[in-house]
């Protein structure tokens, strides 16, 4: 405040009027007076211009609240920079509307900007003060509890809920994370945030909808479950999750739901301790995991085993918590008399609501080289048992079978004996005459003639198949072809490959099966061929997998019926096919 001197009061010189220095005086206390009442009305006015409310200051994390930002002043269009308020809260929905009004016979119009935000921490926060035309709003303070600590905590239409099947876990161990949205009223577009965790493999296993009741109130419930494999020891954090809905009946034929309002949801964060594996496990690979199986099944029945023949053993194994990455392989055979062909080994996830069931299953032709008696050893696995928190082992008994049969060297071919050399006849040379001569060359003109319009004619005249004639033969061979490769040996089905060929494709008699495959470009024919040869003409042969080729033949003859009026020509039906 300013500081005002008055000057020594002096005598009035005779005749002057003295009512003259009591009006200079009035007018300068006046001013004195007048001046700040001034300056405050002129500030009062100006800060009405854009004015800034909540319609509550304390909530919890979970919560949103109403912001209102009104702006009455004389300059019209744009609007405030609504990018401060991100720092600390969430903007789900915002709305603007112009309003002109009358009150007392008073005229006055306002622009009004309505915002549903959500805190994105806990503790003291601020709204901020916004700026329009050289307007300042006032800042206004927030506080944002923990979830459900706030009045309103029990009587929220929707909220969220996390619940832990443990609160301490090995590493490794499966951890089961369930989601849970509760609501009272019709929800619609929901939109979650993935849950992610560093340090730890994550899986969605199971989604769910039903209906619970809380304190006598019906709530429909939304549940996400998730399995959880930490990677490391030590303070596995569940972060807050977050989801956003539309609240209220969603109207097709309305362009604006105006009784619709956009939410948020958080859950609250938890955290789960991770203990390293105990000293005490002496297993070679650290299996977590609520239950673990071997089972082990053949080809075909083992009392059977005849030398050269091959059979396939199947093991699968199997625990629930675990994936099939964590699982490890099965010890390989080495016997003497035994030969092994391990095919790739098959893994498979199962989930459901109790997580994660891992499986491997491992598939090797055994062939024996020599008669005798034999025995599988024993597969045993150890592992942890997180339901009694205790060391266990799964074992597969020894398998002990006979093999019949003569044995055979390593150069023939499986289930192939070596035949004795016939003994060569001797036979005196006997050179023909002239006329004798002449009679082979006649009788080779002759034939080579009749084979000549043989070929001629039958092109010419070559009978069609009909088209229901060629569909039942296809038939016939196609279940004749499926039947050999479930127990003949490979020669038998090479040969009833040749013989579906050349009814499913007639132009293909007179080349190989190897030229036929690349031919039709069908991959799974060429496989077929490629692995009956290893099994025929390699020395020593490889066994077949079955399985393998029952998968191939099938995929091969899936489309039995010929095209009418194609029966001579390359088929393109393989073109784009799906596996």
């Amino acid at each position: 405040m300013e500081n005002y001197s008055f000057p020594p009061r002096r005598s009035l010189p005779a005749g002057e009027p003295r009512a003259r220095v009591n009006t200079t005086r009035s007018i300068r206390l006046a001013h004195l007076i007048l001046l700040p009442l001034l300056l405050l009305v002129s500030l009062s006015t100006s800060a009405q211009d854009l004015t800034a409310s909540v319609d509550r200051n304390e909530l919890a994390i979970n919560e949103t609240f109403t912001l209102t930002l009104r702006y009455s002043g004389s300059q019209s269009g744009g609007q405030p920079d609504f990018n401060l308020l991100e720092q600390d809260f969430e903007v789900l929905s915002r709305q603007q509307s112009n309003q002109y009004r009358v009150i007392n016979g008073r005229a006055e119009s306002f622009v009004e900007w309505t915002l549903i935000l959500a805190p994105l921490k806990e503790g003291k926060l601020f709204v901020p003060s916004l700026h329009l035309h050289g307007q300042i709003s006032d800042a206004i303070p927030i506080t944002v509890n923990k979830a459900g600590q706030t009045p309103s905590g029990d009587n929220r239409k929707a909220f969220l809920e996390v619940e832990l099947d443990k609160d301490k876990l090995y590493v490794q161990e499966q951890l089961l994370v369930k989601v849970r949205l509760y609501t009272t009223v019709g929800l619609h577009d929901i939109a979650t945030d993935p849950l992610q965790i560093p340090g730890a493999h994550i899986e969605k296993v199971d989604e769910q909808r039903f209906e619970r009741r809380i304190k006598g109130v019906g709530h429909a419930v939304y549940e996400l479950t998730y399995a959880v494999f930490p990677e490391s020891s030590g303070e596995l954090q569940i972060p807050a999750l977050n989801y956003v809905a539309v609240t209220g009946r969603r109207d097709p034929f309305s362009l604006f739901n105006r009784n619709a309002q956009r939410i948020r949801l958080r859950s609250e964060a938890k955290t789960v301790q991770v203990e390293p594996k105990p000293d005490s496990y002496s297993g070679s690979h650290w299996l977590p995991a609520a239950s673990l199986g071997l089972v082990q099944s053949w080809s075909k029945d083992p009392e059977e085993f005849k030398v050269g023949e091959p059979i396939t053993r199947i093991i699968t194994l199997r625990a629930e918590g675990l994936r099939a990455a964590q699982l490890p392989p099965l010890p390989k055979l080495n016997i003497d008399g035994l030969k092994t062909y391990p095919d790739q080994p098959q893994q498979e996830d199962q989930p459901g609501s109790n997580g994660i069931t891992g499986s491997r299953i491992e598939t090797t032709a055994i062939v024996a080289t020599k008669p005798g008696s034999y025995q599988l050893p024993a597969v045993t696995i150890t592992w942890w048992d997180t339901k009694t928190g205790r060391q266990r082992a799964t074992q597969l008994p020894a398998f002990r079978f006979n093999v019949s049969g003569i044995p055979i060297s390593e150069s023939a071919p499986p289930g192939k004996e070596n035949p004795s050399s016939p003994p060569q006849p001797s036979a005196a040379k006997v050179e023909p005459g002239f006329w004798q001569k002449l009679a082979i060359v006649a009788i080779a003109s002759h034939i080579l003639w009749i084979l000549y319009f043989f070929r001629v004619g039958k092109n010419r005249s070559a009978p069609r198949l009909s088209k229901n004639t060629r569909v039942a033969a296809n038939h016939l061979v196609s279940k004749d072809l499926r039947n050999l490769v479930k127990d003949a040996n490979p020669r038998e089905i090479q040969a009833g490959l040749v013989e579906w060929l050349n009814i499913r494709w007639p132009t293909l008699r007179t080349i190989s099966l190897e030229a036929a495959a690349q031919r039709l470009e069908i991959s799974e024919l060429s496989q077929i061929v490629g692995i009956l040869n290893d099994a025929i003409y390699k020395a020593p042969s490889k066994p077949i997998n079955r399985k393998q080729l029952q998968i191939l033949v099938e995929r091969v003859v899936k489309n039995e019926d010929p095209v009418e009026g194609r029966s001579n020509e390359l088929p393109d039906l393989f073109s784009g096919r799906t596996t």
